[in-house]
């Protein structure tokens, strides 16, 4: 993966002052005004990061990330969205369909520069290389494979660092601030309702394996990793 950022957006003047702003922040910026042009410049080398639009000439930003995601290819490209739409329900979209971050515009420039900064920091993995293994659920850090019986489980990089983080920490109440503490790092534009949908993606992931319920929700304060299945 390069060091570059990929900007998609189809508007002249938006794109011009994203890739601006990432620059005067000591980044390499690709530009793209359309998903072609988007997987165009990912052909040889894949970005590190990738800023994007809602709104797209050839289709909409959600349904690009979603391709994203299915690729093994870029699944693991850390996204951001932007958009216009401010609403909780388009904010949700987005990170369900794999976004690791949502801006809604307008945003000013140090906001922009400070999320890419914290959602690359995100990136970086937990400490401990060691495998680590509860109720015949496998996590392997060195090789980012998990396994369940021997059938490999697929997670985006969000999910799998939340899920080394459970399986090193089980049987341990943790509130939504902390785990957004112990596993984003800086959160400071991280909501929590962010949290909750990559907690249920993580679940869904663990369902066809039977381990999902070990992860509880704590109402009223969090969650809680337990280290074996009732």
């Amino acid at each position: 993966m390069s060091g570059a950022i990929l900007v998609v957006e189809d508007e002249p003047i938006a794109q011009r002052l994203i890739a601006v702003n990432l620059e005067r922040a000591g980044h390499q910026v690709l530009r793209a005004a359309s998903v072609p042009e988007a997987r165009s410049a990912m052909r040889d080398v894949l970005p590190a990061m990738i800023v994007l639009d809602w709104i797209l000439p050839d289709t909409t930003g959600v349904n690009f990330v979603r391709q994203l995601r299915t690729d093994e290819r870029t699944r693991d490209i850390p996204i951001i969205m932007l958009s216009g739409r401010s609403e909780e329900g388009d904010k949700v979209t987005g990170l369900e369909a794999g976004a690791d971050d949502y801006i809604t515009k307008p945003f000013s420039p140090r906001e922009l520069v400070a999320r890419v900064k914290a959602v690359m920091r995100r990136q970086s993995p937990l400490n401990s290389d060691e495998v680590v293994e509860i109720a015949g659920l496998r996590l392997d850090p060195a090789a980012h494979r998990i396994t369940a019986g021997g059938t490999r489980i697929d997670l985006g990089a969000t999910e799998f660092r939340l899920l080394h983080f459970f399986m090193t920490h089980p049987d341990r109440v943790y509130t939504r601030a902390q785990l957004l503490d112990k596993v984003w790092g800086d959160h400071v534009f991280v909501e929590e309702r962010t949290l909750d949908v990559h907690i249920r993606r993580l679940r869904q992931a663990l369902q066809p394996s039977g381990h999902k319920d070990l992860i509880e929700t704590e109402r009223g304060i969090g969650y809680c990793f337990r280290s074996s299945l009732n």
